[in-house]
């Protein structure tokens, strides 16, 4: 079994991924950034499919021929399982097509609650008490796919979103890769990746 990580940033939860031995044969950015340093110094290929070939973040970015473009340079590389670990970008139906119900995403809310970007914000604006993670399918409508675990976070008096968004990443930074390890084992079972009998 072989998982493509799909990263944007500091590599963080890549980091978490590679620590629990979770099985990564490729890390692929839509950005240069450390991600990809990280994925070298761990002899792992690494490709670069930049988002500024594409329109970069202007209104003219050519999200379908991006999604197209990503799916097209990771075809013949034999990857069982994409995770999204910080991924900026979202992709549409063409690499949903290339890996059906075999993209993972982790987002910092207890979905349904709070989907979208700023779900931290979003949390400590409605006053509540507690949010957390969740790991769930990804699929082409933002935050919608099947979730296949959660945790809880406290929401602690005179959190900010960075406090709070840090405690987050500490339960994602266990719970995502020990996930993916649990979907890696449903399908060397050739059991369906969302739990369903």
């Amino acid at each position: 079994m072989r998982v493509a990580v799909l990263v944007s940033g500091t590599g963080t939860i890549l980091e978490a991924m590679f620590a629990a031995q979770v099985p990564i044969g490729l890390v692929v950015a839509d950005r240069p950034c450390r991600g990809l340093d990280l994925a070298k110094s761990q002899g792992v290929a690494a490709l670069l499919v930049d988002r500024s070939d594409f329109g970069g973040f202007t209104t003219s970015f050519d999200r379908a021929a991006y999604s197209q473009a990503l799916a097209d340079s990771m075809a013949d590389r034999s990857i069982d399982l994409v995770a999204m670990a910080g991924f900026g970008t979202i992709l549409t139906e063409a690499f949903h097509v290339a890996y059906p119900g075999r993209i993972l995403n982790t987002h910092p809310s207890l979905l349904p609650l709070f989907k979208g970007w700023h779900a931290v914000d979003d949390a400590l604006r409605a006053g509540v008490t507690e949010t957390g993670c969740t790991v769930h399918v990804a699929t082409v409508a933002l935050d919608e796919g099947p979730i296949l675990a959660q945790q809880s976070v406290s929401v602690v008096e005179g959190d900010t979103a960075e406090t709070l968004q840090e405690r987050i990443k500490q339960v994602e930074r266990t719970l995502y890769p020990a996930t993916i390890m649990a979907v890696l084992d449903r399908l060397h079972h050739n059991l369906p990746v969302a739990g369903e009998n």
